[in-house]
């Protein structure tokens, strides 16, 4: 049977283009526009946000899937790019991510060939239940290089 679940943030307006999240779990974090929007530099900006969450997420569901799929991770970083449209009217919208993981499998006794193959069954999967990544309408790009050692 479907449930739900609810995650609540709270924001409270700081003046200019600066304000403060209060995050459900109790992070609480400065945040702003962006420098190119008026905002200011060095906090958390609504677009790096969205990119964080459909990095992270990912790369939590791969962790998930890893396990299930018995993959020796040994390290797993993410550099994710946010293609942001800007249209002549200002409208805006985040047209892709594309995330380039760097995955390091121990193979064990195993064929390298068999285990990078489960390895991208894993990130397949990551996307496939990704609450992030099933959230958006931008177009997700992964470009993974998988290191089997």
């Amino acid at each position: 049977m479907a449930r739900t679940e609810i995650f609540r943030t709270d924001v409270t307006w700081m003046g200019g283009h600066d304000g403060q999240v209060r995050m459900g779990n109790g992070l609480e974090s400065d945040f702003s526009a962006p420098p190119q929007s008026h905002g200011r530099e060095g906090v958390l900006t609504p677009e790096d946000a969205f990119v964080a969450a459909v990095n992270t997420c990912v790369m939590l569901m791969f962790i998930w899937a890893a396990e299930r799929f018995r993959l020796g991770l040994v390290s797993y970083e993410c550099r994710a790019e946010g293609e942001k449209l800007i249209e002549l009217d200002r409208t805006e919208i985040f047209t892709r991510v594309v995330l380039k993981p760097r995955i390091a499998i121990r193979a064990g006794r195993e064929a390298s060939a068999a285990v990078e193959q489960r390895a991208r069954r894993a990130l397949d999967s990551a996307r496939k239940y990704s609450l992030v990544a099933n959230s958006i309408k931008s177009e997700l790009v992964i470009e993974p290089e998988i290191i089997v050692r």
